[in-house]
């Protein structure tokens, strides 16, 4: 039996990659818990720090012994013992000697067998959760692709199988954090942000995002080989999930641009992200240190005819033409809003004719 189990632990390492040694340490305290079992129906009220196990991780071979204080009348069973009872364990005991007494683990009744087993069963479910939470902690901040298993139509939330080590790790996508209008149907694979990985009494939860603007940061270094090398930059961004995204990118070097490395050859690179965020709009415009260029060039697809620093150091004031002035704005605001976003500076946008007037 003892060889059995050593070889058990070892196929479980193996098939889970749960240590051995953990899991020996598992059943240890699984029988620690088995003999408070067998002598108090509530396991909590037994003593067990007299309690010692032995398991050798080669053989299997286990001993299991308590100590126990001789004492004139027994209170505690699992911890006490008469002087007529300590006379087979010692030839002349004495009140107050500690005898040490081998625990025989065949001995153990249904009800602490159940209770060891389940030590065991929760020790193996604890390891798998550690294993689980400490992968997909390194993988914060990254992207991966994930199946929908399921799609709970009342709520709105997807249940999707996630790529990596482990055989099946599920995660919830939630509705806030799917891409307004997108529709996501089982069997589909999306790629989704890991912004979080917590740890909890009943596991790790894997918060997932389609909406973080992390998502269109990683799928531009996984699409652009310049920005995984480093000649080119992502500067800042600002995101309005699943309708536009503005991205300011900068070159190591003079000679590459930014921009044409980004869109790629016909424009494949940015159509696969475009693709993948479900037709998002994605304009990437150039990077500058110098504000007023920067603020220009944020505005894009507007004309700017100038930019007005104000004293402040966090506004200006730009001046675009009669006619571009609903496109600078944008539907409901959203360019000014974006571009503002993407600067840091609160940008106001007045027409040339009404510039000219003040």
């Amino acid at each position: 039996m003892a060889s059995e189990i050593i070889k058990a632990l070892e196929d479980l390492e193996k098939e889970k990659g749960i240590q051995k040694s953990y899991m020996l340490d598992r059943i240890s305290q699984a029988l620690v818990a088995a003999y408070k079992a067998l002598y108090k129906r509530d396991p909590q009220s037994a003593q067990t720090d007299n309690v010692f196990v032995q398991i050798d991780e080669e053989t299997g071979a286990i001993t299991m012994h308590a100590v126990k204080t001789v004492v004139e009348e027994v209170f505690n069973p699992s911890a006490e013992m008469t002087v007529e009872e300590a006379q087979a364990y010692a030839p002349d005991p004495q009140l107050g000697d500690e005898i040490r007494v081998e625990v025989q683990t065949r001995d153990f009744g249904r009800i602490a067998t159940s209770t060891a087993k389940q030590v065991i069963i929760q020790g193996i479910r604890e390891a798998e959760r550690g294993m689980i939470a400490d992968e997909y902690s390194n993988k914060e901040h990254e992207v991966l692709t994930a199946l929908v298993t399921r799609v709970n139509p009342r709520y709105g939330s997807a249940i999707v199988e996630l790529s990596g080590s482990r055989e099946r790790t599920e995660a919830v996508l939630s509705p806030q954090e799917q891409i307004p209008g997108e529709v996501i149907q089982e069997g589909d694979h999306i790629r989704v942000y890991v912004s979080e990985v917590r740890r909890g009494g009943k596991g790790p939860q894997i918060m997932l995002s389609r909406t973080h603007p992390g998502l269109v940061r990683r799928l531009f270094e996984l699409e652009v080989p310049e920005i995984a090398q480093g000649s080119v930059a992502i500067q800042s961004m600002a995101r309005e999930a699943g309708s536009r995204t503005k991205i300011a990118v900068s070159a190591a070097e003079e000679n590459i641009d930014p921009i044409g490395a980004c869109v790629g050859p016909r424009g494949a690179r940015v159509a696969a992200i475009v693709k993948e965020l479900r037709g998002e709009k994605i304009d990437i415009i150039k990077y500058s240190e110098d504000p007023v260029q920067f603020v220009a060039e944020a505005l894009s697809p507007s004309d700017v005819l100038s930019v007005q620093m104000k004293e402040d150091g966090h506004s200006c004031t730009v001046i675009v033409p009669d006619d571009q002035l609903s496109l600078a704005i944008g539907k409901e605001g959203q360019n000014a809003r974006l571009a503002a976003k993407l600067t840091g500076f609160k940008i106001d946008i007045k027409p040339e004719s009404q510039a000219g007037e003040q």
